[in-house]
């Protein structure tokens, strides 16, 4: 089968810096079997290709005339042999993908991952924030043959705009990220918490530390990791409430996968405190290495709490630090939730994920 992959970015060349792990995991396993061509819509500045993991790589380039650049690199790939399937990840590229699989009678499956559905202006997020975002991700919607999303929460979304979506979850490649059993916390050291993610508003760090000095507050002895790219220039790190934590908090900025794996290996638990969220795969990527997760109810965590997460509203930092206490303070119950969450979690691995989408391919590329 010859497969077209429609997206943002997260190829790059090196294939260790600028990639989402989850996109290459699955490229990586199509590409066994499968002719598989990835358009990028800017993975760098100019245009150029390379090989990834057994894919081509075709990057439009960032620069000013993409969408041009796009359609005749499409077309000319496409007139040479056909492609049998244009899978697109994200509500801009599933719009183009639509316009792309109408004009070459193309199949198109379509994966919302983000804030295809939601409106979070004082968040600067999501697609329905605008009425050019809004008729782009109905155009991405109704232009596909297949909907496809991560989770329940995102089916349920998805649903309340008038689109039926399947769910197939993107999981963790266990040969790059092995399983770890959950393992009993020292009691003799301070907690370890975790958070991964970029530092913007819609991850909400607000409420992260907000939390985390109510945990200080209460007595709870621990320390916080924060690991990802800051988008805000420091404002986060220079907020009141870190001040109040000094350096309770480490701030680590972006790592490499060895460097992040070896933080997660020391976690005692996950703190995830987005306003919306598709997935997230570091929830994924904590239940492979044994650690639970306390977080908003959001993407995984709306359908795995009670038993396999510990879920609180978004935005309230009061019921995410008497959370994180209550699960620190009970270890045999941090490990019952980690247990049901590696389960979940191995359940759903990046194999299952490329099977799932090659039984999709077949079934819309079927004459």
């Amino acid at each position: 089968m010859r497969v077209a992959f429609l997206l943002h970015g997260g190829v790059d060349r090196s294939g260790v810096d600028r990639v989402v792990p989850a996109r290459l995991w699955l490229l990586e396993r199509l590409a066994r079997r499968h002719d598989v061509h990835v358009f990028a819509l800017g993975q760098d500045a100019a245009p150029g290709e390379w090989e990834l993991l057994g894919a081509r790589v075709h990057d439009v380039g960032a620069a000013p005339g993409k969408l041009r650049r796009l359609l005749t690199a499409f077309g000319a790939h496409h007139r040479r042999r056909p492609f049998d399937v244009l899978h697109a990840f994200f509500g801009w590229p599933g719009a183009y993908a639509a316009l792309l699989g109408r004009r070459h009678r193309v199949p198109v499956v379509y994966s919302p991952s983000g804030g295809e559905y939601v409106a979070l202006p004082d968040a600067d997020y999501g697609m329905r924030c605008t009425l050019v975002g809004r008729a782009a991700s109905r155009l991405a919607s109704r232009g596909a043959d297949r909907v496809a999303v991560a989770t329940e929460y995102m089916q349920r979304l998805a649903e309340a705009h008038g689109v039926r979506a399947e769910r197939v979850p993107l999981g963790v490649a266990l040969d790059r990220w092995p399983a770890a059993a959950p393992r009993p916390r020292d009691l003799s050291r301070p907690a370890r918490l975790l958070h991964v993610g970029d530092l913007r508003p819609v991850k909400d760090q607000g409420t992260l530390l907000a939390a985390a000095v109510r945990l200080r507050e209460a007595g709870v002895d621990f320390t916080l990791d924060v690991v990802g790219h800051d988008t805000l220039g420091g404002a986060t790190q220079r907020s009141a409430d870190a001040a109040r934590l000094g350096d309770v908090v480490r701030w680590h900025g972006p790592l490499r996968r060895d460097a992040l794996r070896a933080l997660v290996d020391r976690a005692d638990l996950l703190l995830v405190t987005s306003r919306h969220e598709a997935g997230p795969l570091v929830v994924l990527e904590a239940a492979v290495a044994g650690v639970p997760t306390v977080g908003t109810a959001v993407g995984h965590l709306a359908e795995w709490a009670p038993r396999a997460a510990a879920a609180v509203p978004v935005g309230d930092a009061a019921a995410l630090a008497r959370e994180t206490a209550a699960l620190l303070a009970d270890d045999a119950r941090r490990l019952a939730v980690a247990a049901e969450a590696q389960r979940l979690a191995l359940g759903m691995d990046a194999d299952r994920t490329a099977a799932s989408y090659e039984r999709l391919y077949a079934d819309v590329a079927r004459p």
